[in-house]
């Protein structure tokens, strides 16, 4: 399956100034697939290290020789390391802290050797347990699960992706058999996520019943790598916390509220598991606006936030919910349906680096997402249908007159008054 990150990759490779990379993600959405295709089209060969799985290779790094390094990797996989022809892999880097450490070394010393290092709980780990972090020697570079784009690229609508871009770039109706069917992918997207592994099965076999089973293994693995890089008292907060974070998804104030997780609850009995949660990858945190003004991120309110998952698929099935109750709609999912469509954009937005807040003002008028798109604070309202009032926009627009704004719906593309109308399925394109 196409993966868009690989485009970066190739930037890298190719770059003048190129630092050893670290590619930072949640686990299971596809890192080390990404990576080992990379470098089977790219390069001459490639070195492959886990270690997780190869506990000795930790040895050959306590003396931080880069030549050293490089012989002993070369001998123990039997395998010539060419400068700028092979390239290094290592995986699960955050149980060899001696290992990030040395890609200083081999930044300072042997940049001719390239190198990718990733791991499923490498921001916890570098955060939290290593002190001599390679600050200002290494480039980072964030995957996430697939988008939508990635989705309808695994089901070979090439076409239907031209035409998405093109209607929106000209803000023209898409025909409504296409628009039509957009929307039931963009369903049926919402219930299969973007885990590559659920997306190439549900693609192959439309089994959505094993897509559960799939999604399940994966919140299976979160919440034992919970229990991994964190203190034996978080680990239970932890848990908690995430199993809450798609249930206050459905509830009408999606704020997240401490006392929905306990009676009682507060913010400094969780906050460590909400820093762990984000740090991991598998959840993050969209702050209030206190002020509509720049720098943004000085205007957030740290009390004040929307808590996402970091795929709808994975947050279907933690509510126990089937593919029909999706992909027909079921009334009775009331407001959890809102939550899921805003969680959604959340991850597409996410997926393109934009960064995320939301807006209140006294009147309970309330803006889903507040963002900077290139140098212009546009704000982002998301409705689950095609239910186009906007009292909450309107009070935005009449207070702060940004440029335009968007409106993110089942409704087709449009223009009108000041508002972009942008379909569920093109958020990708934003």
């Amino acid at each position: 399956m196409k993966r868009k990150i690989i485009n970066q990759l190739i930037e890298w490779q190719n770059s003048s100034d190129r630092k050893p990379l670290i590619l930072q993600g949640a686990r299971q959405i596809g890192k080390t697939y990404i990576v080992n295709e990379f470098a089977s089209t790219q390069y001459q060969n490639s070195v492959y290290c886990n270690f997780e799985k190869e506990t000795e290779l930790a040895s050959f790094f306590e003396n931080l020789s880069t030549l050293e390094i490089i012989k002993k990797l070369s001998v123990y996989k039997r395998k010539e390391i060419i400068p700028e022809k092979t390239l290094i892999i290592f995986d699960e880097v955050q149980a060899c802290p001696e290992a990030i450490t040395s890609l200083k070394y081999f930044n300072e010393e042997a940049n001719q050797y390239h190198i990718i290092a990733l791991g499923s709980l490498l921001g916890v780990s570098v955060n939290r347990g290593i002190s001599s972090f390679p600050v200002g020697k290494i480039q980072f570079m964030n995957m996430f699960a697939m988008d939508f784009e990635e989705y309808l690229l695994a089901k070979d609508e090439s076409y239907l992706i031209e035409k998405i871009y093109k209607c929106y770039a000209e803000n023209s109706p898409m025909e409504e058999a296409f628009h039509n069917r957009l929307l039931e992918y963009y369903r049926e997207y919402l219930f299969v996520g973007g885990m590559p592994a659920v997306v190439e099965n549900f693609i192959k076999n439309k089994n959505p019943d094993y897509s559960n089973i799939l999604k399940s293994d994966i919140l299976d693995f979160y919440q034992n790598d919970m229990g991994k890089y964190n203190k034996q008292s978080e680990i239970p907060k932890t848990k908690i916390v995430y199993k809450n974070i798609s249930t206050q998804l459905a509830k009408e104030n999606k704020k997240f509220q401490y006392r929905q997780i306990k009676s009682g609850g507060r913010a400094s009995e969780f906050e460590n598991s909400i820093e762990w949660l984000c740090l991991s990858g598998i959840a993050s945190q969209v702050f209030r606006l206190e002020h509509i003004c720049l720098p943004l991120k000085a205007n957030r309110s740290l009390s004040d936030f929307k808590f996402y998952m970091n795929d709808t698929g994975l947050c279907c099935s933690q509510q126990k919910l089937l593919f029909e109750d999706i992909a027909f709609e079921n009334p009775m999912l009331n407001e959890f349906k809102g939550g899921l469509a805003e969680n959604y954009v959340f991850t597409q937005l996410k997926a393109k680096n934009f960064d995320l807040y939301y807006w209140t003002n006294e009147n309970q008028a309330e803006i889903d997402f507040i963002t900077r798109i290139g140098k212009d604070i546009i704000p982002i309202e998301v409705k689950s249908s095609d239910n186009t009032r906007s009292k909450s926009l309107m009070a935005f627009i009449n207070r702060y007159n940004p440029p335009y704004a968007i409106r993110i719906s089942t409704k087709n593309f449009g223009f009108e008054n000041g508002i972009k109308s942008v379909p569920l399925y093109a958020v990708f394109c934003i």
